[in-house]
């Protein structure tokens, strides 16, 4: 469930699901457009592996996030030809390990036939000490995150 602890962001993608997609876990790239994960460590995207997050905040301070893939759906099309991928991945700073903060990511895109492409992403943050992950923060991230994603994905795009 879905709280106001839990940072948010969604946006619409003039581009292909699967262009989306390959911008997401083409992690090694992460650099030449994300203004919020500046970099991420991951030798290769797959469920289980680890992947650090080098994280720049607005007032351009920073932190590194070591999480580990807990999702990875490749896009699928269903009966009625929409379209859906998921990348998810769990905190495992020193905060999780001592049961203060646990936190999920999920990135989701979905497109219907003709339609643009949908980027929702969520944190949903369990734990006595969620007000100090500053949600407000992340969700700003996330905003940034999400913006350019969609330049990205844009320019790209056929």
């Amino acid at each position: 469930m879905i709280s106001h602890m839990d940072p948010a962001a969604s946006i619409d993608i003039d581009a292909p699901l699967d262009l989306v997609w390959s911008i997401m876990i083409d992690t090694e790239s992460y650099a030449e457009w994300n203004p919020f994960v500046v970099r991420a460590d991951c030798a290769e995207p797959r469920v289980g592996e680890p992947i650090v997050l080098h994280v720049r905040w607005r007032n351009g301070k920073g932190t590194r996030s070591p999480e580990r893939i807990s999702m990875l759906e490749p896009p699928v099309t269903d009966a009625e030809g929409v379209t859906r991928a998921t990348l998810a991945y769990v905190f495992e700073g020193w905060p999780a390990k001592l049961g203060l903060i646990r936190g999920t990511r999920f990135q989701r895109l979905t497109q219907a036939p003709g339609g643009p492409t949908t980027y929702d992403t969520v944190e949903e943050f369990t734990g006595p000490m969620v007000k100090q992950a500053g949600p407000g923060r992340v969700a700003e991230g996330f905003r940034r995150h999400a913006e350019a994603l969609r330049q990205r994905a844009e320019s790209l795009a056929p």
